[in-house]
């Protein structure tokens, strides 16, 4: 008997996306370089700079081989900005500039490098800082502080999505531009709960609707029917 999957990515799926993100590393020893499906890499030699994959990046991590860049938007200065804009704006924040050339699209730029933009939540902004945080504290300045800052975000823009989803009823879309990955995949079975209790009330007045009109319908046709009568008697 085949499994019913829920429409959409699950939160699980959109952290093993996440992993795929290039993030920058120092090594701390030098490593040969690797073929790997997803491009190679190229020969790792202390202490230059070199863009990994988060997935193999965690791994040199918790094997103390290497150490993590975090990117500039994961930083107390950067954060407190984007914390001040959420709460400030009924909307979300804006998420990072895209580069001049480029050809690829939100979320497959690298918006995790040592070089990315700082004036943007990114498309992945929530589980790679989650995976950081946990991997690479010791990395990361602060890491108390971004933390803290980290659960404020995503209390503000929680918020934000329960404000959108109220004004369903009386709109037919509702602008969701700079919400991350892993908040839609944790909002999908709220918003889409909402929206479906929404369609059966809308179907419900619908048919009571209907059912009123054909009774008054009924109604009128009777009342036709017993002047003709009452004409024929005279």
């Amino acid at each position: 008997m085949a499994l019913t999957l829920p429409p959409g990515l699950t939160p699980p799926e959109v952290a093993f996306l996440c992993e795929m993100e290039l993030v920058t590393i120092i090594p701390r020893q030098r490593l040969e370089g690797l073929d790997l499906l997803g491009g190679p890499i190229p020969t790792l030699q202390p202490p230059y700079r070199t863009p990994l994959p988060l997935w193999l990046a965690l791994l040199l991590k918790r094997q103390r081989r290497a150490n993590i860049l975090p990117p500039p938007w994961f930083s107390v200065t950067s954060l407190a900005t984007i914390l001040e804009l959420e709460q400030e704006s009924p909307s979300f924040s804006p998420p990072p500039s895209l580069p001049s050339r480029t050809n690829t699209s939100p979320p497959f730029v690298a918006s995790a490098t040592a070089d990315a933009p700082l004036d943007g939540l990114p498309y992945h902004w929530l589980e790679l800082g989650e995976m950081l945080l946990d991997a690479a504290h010791d990395d990361i300045p602060e890491a108390d502080t971004v933390r803290r800052l980290m659960r404020d975000l995503r209390e503000v823009r929680i918020a934000k999505m329960r404000d959108r989803v109220k004004v369903l009823e009386g709109a037919r879309e509702v602008k969701m531009n700079g919400v991350g990955g892993m908040e839609v995949a944790e909002g999908r079975a709220f918003i889409g709960g909402v929206v479906d209790g929404l369609r059966k009330i809308g179907a419900s007045k619908e048919l009571s609707r209907r059912e009123r009109e054909a009774e008054e319908r009924e109604n009128g046709v009777l009342s036709d029917d017993d002047d003709d009568d009452d004409e024929m008697e005279m």
